[in-house]
């Protein structure tokens, strides 16, 4: 043996020699012990984060070790919203759009693009050492994993338990799509807040673009203030885009908070969209999913949010409408929702979307946590759970994306030309958008719109119901359906993971998985769903345990960001001072939760302490050939000498990273 451990001689040799044993995949009868790995997503290389996965690679060898069948199954996600607005970065680089190409292409290329990154994970994941069995690799959209995904769908909708709506969502003008509670961001900012005026009641809002669509003002029915007006019609003069407003009553209007009026715009804001249903009130939206003003907004339509409230103060400032403006107030302070991705305010618009009805889905998930059929490390998070899933509201699973899988439904298109909103592109790449009867009726063939389509608005108003079926393919009448162009929330199809990775015979002895590791930062989004979906599907949990690691810091213990430059490459260190000095700085210290170091001078302390090690092996392989241990071996010095320095080593890393 060299005098040194040297990793960059040893370490892919061995495991090249343990792939090419078989020693990664399980081979015995013995009582088995899975994992299933949490799939990266395939749009980017590893983390630090990713290098936590070294706690399941430990207990998968351990229990190796005491004798199980362990197995460890690897997978990559496609990762839907996350990818594409990845892939559009990169596309932007080179002055391109995803509007440049046809959805076929699109979906072609953004596949290319994680498949490559899916064997570069592959190869990063092997430099750690991790003993995966990769012959069992999976990817989120392989065609069996499609299969499930479409086979819960049509068994939940055949059930009642998923619906169409017209509800408001969180939605992105610039990343193009609506998004979960789950995936925004509330920030604290400081805005102006304008003070409007219809006749003599005074209200007051930071959004001054959407009162071209106020249909009401609500006051609390016991403001004694404001008791005479409800019920009355307050007259506007001097207003293009008003005559007259009603005035009704909502015991949710605050009293004490700005006038106690509040102007009602439904499509415009969660708490107005449900006063406007509960009154039969009409919505209408002057913000198009595209961030431009409608031709409701008049002088502004056609501008963006930014641009047109800019342009609309300037003209209230300069009197042009009246006595409207009363005053602005320019140091308030409120919490605005953000995109998470792109941190974007975002728009809550009024949109179709399919959602799953949790009410009851939710009910055996409680209980299999409560009674601890899914036990949680640290057990704090049992709570956390818990509480998140008294609060859980139906879940929006479609995105208004191009990259996931497509939900099977086909709308009729006979009977509800008008009803069907559509955009696309020409033969000639013209962009066009309208209703299918529009564009029939110009003399494009059925044909050439579905070819050139990019995305599809069917409004399922209750009065007036689009016909539609549930089908992996085109229904018999090949002109006369149409397909859905949104796609499913990516955790859709992660949230089944358990459900498509075991073999058939497997879910007999290896289901429930033993030990699921992840973040706490994806409790919520990942963990309950695929808990939930297993006890539906299944009736049984997936996994027993759930072990949250802990999050990898930097040296000052802050979370590793690009914004912050504080983000490590995991594989610098693994080329520079091998893939145990790196997993071991990880597990250094380590427990349930909580924050790891992962700082260059930690990797260094731990390959010191290696080199200690390699320095017993060194020692006993230079006695192997020592025949009568009993009478060759007396004197230990040498011995306790070495194990005296990888006491004191061990030490002195311990006191350096307390």
């Amino acid at each position: 043996m060299d005098s040194k451990y040297q990793p960059q001689l040893v370490e892919e040799k061995i495991y090249k020699e343990w792939e090419e044993k078989g020693l990664l995949r399980p081979s015995s009868d013995k009582k088995p012990f899975t994992i299933l790995m949490p799939p990266p997503n395939a749009n980017a290389s590893l983390h630090a984060g990713h290098g936590m996965y070294t706690v399941d690679d430990v207990i998968t060898r351990y229990k190796r070790l005491r004798g199980y069948d362990s197995l460890w199954i690897p997978g990559t996600d496609h990762a839907g919203f996350e990818t594409q607005y990845v892939y559009e970065k990169f596309l932007a680089k080179q002055g391109k759009s995803r509007l440049d190409f046809d959805r076929k292409t699109f979906y072609k290329n953004v596949f290319d693009f994680v498949k490559e990154n899916s064997g570069l994970i592959y190869q990063q994941f092997r430099k750690l050492g991790f003993l995966a069995d990769w012959n069992r690799s999976i990817f989120s959209l392989d065609n069996h994993v499609i299969d499930k995904s479409f086979q819960t769908f049509k068994k939940m909708e055949s059930e009642g338990k998923v619906y169409k709506s017209d509800y408001i969502v969180n939605y992105c003008t610039h990343c193009g799509t609506s998004l979960a509670e789950l995936e925004v961001n509330h920030i604290k900012r400081k805005d102006p807040l304008y003070y409007f005026k219809y006749e003599e009641l005074i209200f007051a809002t930071v959004r001054p673009e959407t009162v071209f669509v106020d249909v009401a003002l609500v006051v609390n029915p016991k403001d004694k203030r404001y008791k005479k007006y409800i019920g009355q019609t307050m007259k506007v003069d001097g207003l293009f885009w008003l005559k007259e407003i009603p005035v009704i009553a909502d015991e949710m209007v605050d009293l004490k908070f700005g006038t106690g009026v509040v102007k009602i715009t439904p499509a415009h804001d969660s708490y107005d969209f449900e006063v406007g249903k509960k009154n039969k009130l009409i919505f209408k939206s002057v913000i198009q999913t595209n961030g431009k003003l409608t031709e409701l907004a008049g002088p502004y339509s056609g501008l963006r949010v930014k641009a047109a409230r800019e342009k609309f103060v300037a003209d209230l400032k300069s009197g042009l409408y009246k006595d409207f403006l009363v005053k602005i107030d320019e140091n308030y302070v409120h919490s605005v929702t953000v995109c998470y991705k792109c941190s974007r305010d975002l728009e809550p618009t009024v949109i179709s979307n399919w959602f799953i009805r949790v009410e009851d889905l939710k009910k055996p998930v409680i209980e299999a946590v409560k009674t601890e059929k899914v036990k949680f490390y640290p057990k704090k998070y049992k709570k956390q759970m818990l509480d998140w899933l008294g609060i859980m509201h139906d879940w929006p699973i479609s995105r208004q994306i191009v990259w996931g899988i497509r939900i099977p439904v086909w709308y009729k298109v006979t009977g509800n030309e008008s009803k069907i909103w559509l955009s696309f592109f020409t033969k000639n790449h013209e962009f066009k958008i309208g209703t299918i009867q529009q564009y029939l009726g110009e003399g494009l063939t059925f044909k050439e719109i579905e070819e050139g389509l990019q995305q599809l608005t069917v409004q399922q108003f209750e009065q007036e119901k689009v016909e539609y079926t549930v089908s992996q393919s085109r229904p018999n009448d090949d002109n006369d359906w149409i397909q859905e162009t949104d796609t499913f929330d990516t955790w859709f199809s992660s949230g089944q993971w358990p459900l498509v990775t075991l073999k058939d015979e497997e879910y007999k002895t290896r289901f429930p998985t033993d030990v699921m590791g992840t973040l706490a930062d994806i409790l919520k989004f990942w963990v309950s769903r695929m808990i939930m979906f297993s006890l539906y599907i299944k009736k049984e949990v997936p996994f027993k345990n759930v072990y949250l690691w802990s999050m990898v810091a930097d040296s000052k213990g802050l979370k590793m960001s690009k914004s912050k430059g504080n983000v490590v490459n995991p594989l610098d260190l693994v080329n520079k001072y091998g893939a145990d000095a790196f997993r071991a700085s990880l597990l250094f210290e380590t427990g349930e939760g909580g924050k790891v170091i992962l700082a260059e001078q930690k990797v260094i302390g731990m390959r010191n302490f290696i080199n200690k090690i390699w320095n017993i092996g060194r020692f006993i392989s230079m006695n192997l050939q020592i025949k009568d241990q009993r009478s060759k071996i007396k004197d230990t010095n040498k011995k306790s000498k070495i194990i005296k320095e990888l006491e004191t080593e061990y030490k002195k890393e311990k006191k350096q990273y307390k």
